[in-house]
């Protein structure tokens, strides 16, 4: 099983960014940085230094993490979905991503996070 270690954090509300930061850390895992829209993230994934990601689907002002998503995918970084509930619509490429429903519990996220270990 590879380790996945150092995880970017797309999230664009910031007590969820700095709890799952929390849970990050909690689980011998590191946050390799947070971002709040597309462009910041696209900005840290351009940079790299990080092992996978937890992109949650619907950003602040209307946008959706799919381009990050794809630059991911294109690197062939492991990543999670975060979606707020079953109404989300996951872009058909994706689909096949594991998801990460909110509410998260730091359970959720360390199997979340050991699945993609797991596959990687």
């Amino acid at each position: 099983m590879s380790e996945l270690r150092r995880i970017l954090i797309v999230e664009d509300e910031p007590l969820i960014a700095m709890m799952l930061e929390d849970f990050l850390d909690a689980l011998d895992r590191e946050p390799a940085g947070s971002a709040d829209s597309v462009a910041s993230a696209m900005e840290l994934v351009e940079a790299g230094g990080f092992d996978a990601a937890i992109l949650d689907v619907n950003l602040r002002g209307g946008e959706q993490s799919w381009p990050i998503a794809d630059a991911l995918a294109s690197a062939g970084i492991p990543f999670i979905l975060a979606t707020g509930g079953a109404g989300e619509a996951i872009a058909e490429h994706h689909r096949s991503r594991p998801v990460l429903a909110k509410p998260f519990t730091i359970d959720a996220v360390e199997r979340a996070l050991d699945g993609l270990a797991a596959e990687a």
